[in-house]
Protein backbone atom coordinates (compact mmCIF):
# COMPACT_ATOMS: atom_id res chain seq x y z
CA UNK A 1 0.00 0.00 0.00
CA UNK A 2 1.62 3.32 -0.94
CA UNK A 3 2.15 6.16 1.53
CA UNK A 4 -0.81 8.23 2.74
CA UNK A 5 0.09 9.75 5.71
CA UNK A 6 3.75 12.27 6.43
CA UNK A 7 3.42 12.34 10.37
CA UNK A 8 5.79 14.72 11.89
CA UNK A 9 6.87 14.39 14.97
CA UNK A 10 7.97 17.55 17.03
CA UNK A 11 11.02 16.40 19.59
CA UNK A 12 11.42 18.13 22.93
CA UNK A 13 8.15 17.52 25.12
CA UNK A 14 6.30 14.98 22.23
CA UNK A 15 9.17 12.38 21.46
CA UNK A 16 11.68 13.14 24.48
CA UNK A 17 12.44 14.43 27.49
CA UNK A 18 16.13 16.56 27.21
CA UNK A 19 16.00 16.98 31.27
CA UNK A 20 18.53 19.76 32.09
CA UNK A 21 20.60 18.98 29.44
CA UNK A 22 18.66 21.20 26.80
CA UNK A 23 18.50 24.58 29.15
CA UNK A 24 22.34 24.15 29.50
CA UNK A 25 23.90 23.55 25.94
CA UNK A 26 22.24 26.98 25.49
CA UNK A 27 24.23 28.38 28.72
CA UNK A 28 27.48 27.10 27.38
CA UNK A 29 27.13 27.93 23.98
CA UNK A 30 26.43 31.36 24.39
CA UNK A 31 29.13 31.92 27.22
CA UNK A 32 31.67 30.48 24.77
CA UNK A 33 30.56 33.56 22.41
CA UNK A 34 29.23 35.81 24.67
CA UNK A 35 30.31 35.22 28.21
CA UNK A 36 27.70 34.83 31.02
CA UNK A 37 24.34 34.11 30.23
CA UNK A 38 21.57 36.83 31.10
CA UNK A 39 19.75 36.41 34.48
CA UNK A 40 16.63 36.54 32.66
CA UNK A 41 15.32 33.34 30.43
CA UNK A 42 14.19 32.46 27.10
CA UNK A 43 10.98 29.91 27.11
CA UNK A 44 12.01 27.61 24.88
CA UNK A 45 8.67 25.33 24.30
CA UNK A 46 7.94 25.29 20.54
CA UNK A 47 10.88 27.99 19.61
CA UNK A 48 13.77 27.40 16.87
CA UNK A 49 16.73 27.23 18.01
CA UNK A 50 17.61 30.67 15.89
CA UNK A 51 14.74 32.21 17.35
CA UNK A 52 15.84 31.20 20.91
CA UNK A 53 19.16 32.74 20.00
CA UNK A 54 17.68 35.86 19.01
CA UNK A 55 15.81 36.28 21.77
CA UNK A 56 18.65 35.54 24.41
CA UNK A 57 21.19 38.44 21.99
CA UNK A 58 18.20 40.83 22.33
CA UNK A 59 18.62 40.59 26.36
CA UNK A 60 22.16 41.13 25.88
CA UNK A 61 22.06 43.74 23.25
CA UNK A 62 24.40 42.02 20.99
CA UNK A 63 22.83 42.87 17.46
CA UNK A 64 26.70 41.37 15.39
CA UNK A 65 25.02 39.33 12.54
CA UNK A 66 27.91 36.55 12.93
CA UNK A 67 26.93 35.87 16.96
CA UNK A 68 24.03 33.83 15.57
CA UNK A 69 25.93 31.12 13.48
CA UNK A 70 28.93 31.05 16.10
CA UNK A 71 26.28 30.34 18.96
CA UNK A 72 23.88 27.72 16.95
CA UNK A 73 27.82 25.90 16.24
CA UNK A 74 29.13 25.53 19.53
CA UNK A 75 25.13 24.41 20.40
CA UNK A 76 25.82 21.52 17.85
CA UNK A 77 29.11 21.06 19.65
CA UNK A 78 27.94 21.42 22.96
CA UNK A 79 24.92 18.78 22.26
CA UNK A 80 27.37 16.41 21.19
CA UNK A 81 29.50 16.49 24.06
CA UNK A 82 26.30 15.88 26.33
CA UNK A 83 25.11 13.09 24.02
CA UNK A 84 26.32 10.34 26.97
CA UNK A 85 24.19 12.82 29.98
CA UNK A 86 21.23 13.17 27.90
CA UNK A 87 20.56 9.19 27.80
CA UNK A 88 21.04 9.08 31.45
CA UNK A 89 19.18 11.93 32.35
CA UNK A 90 16.48 12.48 29.85
CA UNK A 91 13.69 9.81 28.60
CA UNK A 92 11.38 9.16 25.87
CA UNK A 93 7.88 10.29 26.51
CA UNK A 94 5.26 8.22 27.47
CA UNK A 95 3.95 6.01 24.46
CA UNK A 96 6.51 6.88 21.95
CA UNK A 97 8.66 3.99 22.12
CA UNK A 98 5.59 1.88 21.12
CA UNK A 99 3.90 3.86 18.58
CA UNK A 100 6.58 4.64 16.85
CA UNK A 101 7.57 0.79 15.43
CA UNK A 102 3.91 0.56 15.44
CA UNK A 103 3.33 3.27 12.79
CA UNK A 104 6.63 2.67 11.25
CA UNK A 105 5.53 -0.91 10.34
CA UNK A 106 2.83 0.48 8.46
CA UNK A 107 2.90 1.03 4.72
CA UNK A 108 0.15 3.54 4.91
CA UNK A 109 2.50 6.15 7.14
CA UNK A 110 5.57 8.48 6.43
CA UNK A 111 7.25 9.08 9.46
CA UNK A 112 9.73 12.13 10.05
CA UNK A 113 10.33 15.26 12.30
CA UNK A 114 9.22 18.81 12.53
CA UNK A 115 11.23 20.60 15.06
CA UNK A 116 12.93 23.64 15.99
CA UNK A 117 15.88 22.01 16.78
CA UNK A 118 18.85 22.36 14.23
CA UNK A 119 19.15 18.82 12.28
CA UNK A 120 22.65 17.79 13.58
CA UNK A 121 20.85 18.54 17.58
CA UNK A 122 17.56 16.55 16.16
CA UNK A 123 19.63 13.31 15.48
CA UNK A 124 21.39 13.49 18.85
CA UNK A 125 18.37 14.19 20.92
CA UNK A 126 16.51 11.04 18.61
CA UNK A 127 19.46 8.86 18.56
CA UNK A 128 19.91 8.88 22.57
CA UNK A 129 16.79 7.20 23.32
CA UNK A 130 17.18 4.77 19.82
CA UNK A 131 14.16 6.74 18.21
CA UNK A 132 16.13 7.18 14.90
CA UNK A 133 15.50 3.23 13.75
CA UNK A 134 11.70 4.15 13.22
CA UNK A 135 12.51 7.91 11.78
CA UNK A 136 13.38 8.78 8.46
CA UNK A 137 15.35 11.88 9.25
CA UNK A 138 16.44 13.19 5.84
CA UNK A 139 12.89 13.87 5.05
CA UNK A 140 12.22 16.25 8.16
CA UNK A 141 12.06 19.89 8.91
CA UNK A 142 14.12 21.79 11.65
CA UNK A 143 15.07 24.81 12.69
CA UNK A 144 18.23 25.19 10.43
CA UNK A 145 16.13 24.90 7.55
CA UNK A 146 13.55 27.90 9.23
CA UNK A 147 13.63 30.77 11.66
CA UNK A 148 9.67 30.79 11.39
CA UNK A 149 8.11 27.31 12.74
CA UNK A 150 5.48 28.17 10.29
CA UNK A 151 7.55 27.38 7.35
CA UNK A 152 8.71 23.85 8.25
CA UNK A 153 5.88 22.11 7.00
CA UNK A 154 6.11 22.61 3.37
CA UNK A 155 10.32 21.85 3.66
CA UNK A 156 9.20 18.87 4.83
CA UNK A 157 6.70 17.72 2.22
CA UNK A 158 9.33 19.05 -0.57
CA UNK A 159 11.48 16.63 1.03
CA UNK A 160 9.39 13.60 0.77
CA UNK A 161 8.73 14.18 -2.72
CA UNK A 162 12.36 15.07 -3.81
CA UNK A 163 14.49 12.69 -1.55
CA UNK A 164 11.88 9.61 -1.57
CA UNK A 165 9.58 9.98 -4.83
CA UNK A 166 6.36 10.39 -2.50
CA UNK A 167 4.25 13.29 -3.59
CA UNK A 168 1.25 14.24 -0.85
CA UNK A 169 -1.04 17.10 -0.36
CA UNK A 170 -0.65 19.26 2.65
CA UNK A 171 -4.04 17.34 4.15
CA UNK A 172 -2.32 14.25 4.09
CA UNK A 173 0.37 15.64 7.06
CA UNK A 174 -0.17 15.48 10.44
CA UNK A 175 1.94 17.59 12.80
CA UNK A 176 2.36 15.47 16.08
CA UNK A 177 3.01 18.34 18.60
CA UNK A 178 2.95 19.52 22.80
CA UNK A 179 2.80 23.33 22.11
CA UNK A 180 0.85 25.99 20.43
CA UNK A 181 3.14 26.63 18.25
CA UNK A 182 3.34 22.95 16.92
CA UNK A 183 -0.79 24.06 16.21
CA UNK A 184 0.41 27.80 14.30
CA UNK A 185 2.62 25.37 12.28
CA UNK A 186 0.46 22.88 11.43
CA UNK A 187 -2.70 25.71 10.21
CA UNK A 188 0.29 27.53 8.41
CA UNK A 189 0.96 24.52 6.61
CA UNK A 190 -2.31 23.28 5.94
CA UNK A 191 -1.40 19.88 8.00
CA UNK A 192 -3.66 18.25 10.34
CA UNK A 193 -2.34 18.17 14.18
CA UNK A 194 -2.49 16.35 17.53
CA UNK A 195 -1.52 17.63 20.61
CA UNK A 196 -0.26 16.03 23.68
CA UNK A 197 0.01 17.30 26.85
CA UNK A 198 3.48 15.76 27.84
CA UNK A 199 5.39 19.09 27.62
CA UNK A 200 5.01 22.91 29.46
CA UNK A 201 1.15 22.76 28.26
CA UNK A 202 -1.48 21.58 30.01
CA UNK A 203 -4.49 19.32 28.00
CA UNK A 204 -7.13 22.40 28.78
CA UNK A 205 -4.71 24.84 27.64
CA UNK A 206 -4.03 23.14 24.71
CA UNK A 207 -7.82 22.28 24.21
CA UNK A 208 -8.48 25.60 23.52
CA UNK A 209 -6.59 26.06 20.07
CA UNK A 210 -8.70 23.90 17.90
CA UNK A 211 -6.40 21.20 17.09
CA UNK A 212 -7.94 18.12 15.36
CA UNK A 213 -6.95 15.82 18.81
CA UNK A 214 -5.70 16.79 22.33
CA UNK A 215 -4.24 13.90 24.21
CA UNK A 216 -2.68 13.65 27.88
CA UNK A 217 0.10 11.30 26.08
CA UNK A 218 0.83 8.94 23.12
CA UNK A 219 0.40 5.41 25.59
CA UNK A 220 -2.66 4.61 23.64
CA UNK A 221 -1.39 3.28 20.37
CA UNK A 222 -4.15 2.31 18.91
CA UNK A 223 -6.01 5.55 19.40
CA UNK A 224 -3.09 7.18 18.02
CA UNK A 225 -2.96 5.05 15.12
CA UNK A 226 -6.92 5.40 14.88
CA UNK A 227 -6.49 9.45 15.08
CA UNK A 228 -3.57 9.63 12.26
CA UNK A 229 -5.52 6.76 10.11
CA UNK A 230 -8.96 9.25 9.64
CA UNK A 231 -10.27 9.09 6.16
CA UNK A 232 -8.18 6.77 4.78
Amino acid sequence: MPVQRLVLFDIDGTLVRAGPVGAAVFDRAIEAVLGPVPAQRVHMSGKTDPQIVREYLALLEEDDPDHLPAILAHLEKELAVAADQLAREGAPCPGVTELLPALATDSRFHLSVLTGNIAPNAVVKVSAFGLQEWLDLETGAFGSDSEDRKALVPIALGRLASLRGTRLRPDQAWVVGDTPRDFECAVAGGAHCLLVATGRYDREELQQLGADAVLDDLADTGEVVSLLSSGL
